[in-house]
């Protein structure tokens, strides 16, 4: 089911579920599909940077992917498929695909440092995993130190037709949004799907400023698929009031090197998965961590009840 045209809503970070003795968890990433599924999700990425993608072998990464495509059904999944080499890149992209993927999602090496660097790596990558198949650019300067500027983005655009979407990851990037919306308008850049990460930190005015949805993992995605909804919908107070109420807990959440834990935390206490455990090396919330967890969920019950009465905890 590869992409086609313009992907817009929630389409949902996916965690990795493992079991505390560090198995892939199946029985987790039914359920978690069904959840995201049930939130409203109108797609799913998995393998993304907080997917524990590089703790997976090569078995095991296919496995996963090709179980959530099967659980997802006719709603799109894009495969994560970052590779030190285009080998590796090709083999899983190729097999995701025939599997039914919707598209691959391609991160730049840290190694990248030029303008000129960056649009040929993402020429040769497409290459490598061939042009017909679709593929999402992952901008992310805050991990990945690559900074792309939105000329850079036109450029790989416009020199790919099969890259399909952004996930905008820049901070800040409101005004690269409204730049690449520019570039729409002035007919220098065809259009292009923008999705945002980064946990939806900014995702209230994201969307304000022409992004179509967010790509981002929080432990609330329902939250995510209202606060997109109501923006399209033009209720922008009530949008912002809910996405207010859920901030302190985003911001939380955001930490780096913490962040894959409180979410799989709070996916655990909402019954999601099974166990929070990460794969190693990978370290569970302490029990001080957990209670300022637990506190601002029961702060957040008292303007959203879906974090009250949870599951576990």
């Amino acid at each position: 089911m590869a992409s086609t045209g313009k992907v817009s809503g929630v389409h949902v970070i996916a965690p990795t579920p493992f079991t505390d003795d560090g198995a892939i968890d199946h029985a987790s990433i039914d359920r978690m599909c069904d959840f995201f599924i049930g939130a409203g999700c109108d797609g799913i990425t998995v393998l993304g940077q907080l997917g524990e993608a590089p703790k997976l072998d090569a078995r095991e990464s296919m496995d996963v992917a090709a179980r959530v495509i099967r659980n997802f059904g006719s709603k799109p999944v894009i495969v994560g498929v970052s590779a030190p080499g285009f080998a590796a890149m090709r083999a899983l992209a190729r097999d995701v695909m025939d599997a039914g993927a919707a598209g691959v999602m391609i991160a730049p090496p840290n190694t990248l440092r030029t303008d000129d660097q960056i649009v040929n790596y993402y020429r040769d990558a497409s290459q490598a995993i061939g042009p017909e198949i679709p593929f999402v650019i992952q901008d992310y300067p805050l991990t990945f130190s690559v900074v792309m500027t939105p000329g850079v983005i036109r450029r790989i655009v416009n020199d790919n037709p099969s890259c399909f979407m952004l996930k905008h990851e820049d901070w800040p990037g409101l005004d690269k949004i409204s730049t690449l919306r520019g570039f729409e308008r002035d007919g220098s850049m065809r259009a292009l799907s923008i999705l945002v990460g980064n946990n939806g930190l900014f995702l209230d005015f994201e969307m304000e400023r022409g992004a179509d949805g967010a790509n981002t993992g929080y432990a609330f995605p329902d939250m995510l698929v209202d606060v997109v909804r109501l923006s399209k919908a033009g209720q922008r107070d009530a949008a912002h009031d809910l996405f207010d109420a859920h901030l302190p807990l985003i911001r939380y959440e955001q930490q780096p090197g913490a962040g894959l834990a409180v979410r799989k935390y709070v996916m655990w206490r909402r019954g999601v998965l099974s166990s929070e455990a990460q794969r190693k090396p990978g370290a569970r919330l302490g029990p001080t961590a957990r209670a300022e967890v637990d506190y601002l969920l029961a702060r957040l019950a008292r303007h959203d009840p879906r974090a009250g009465k949870l599951p576990n905890g």
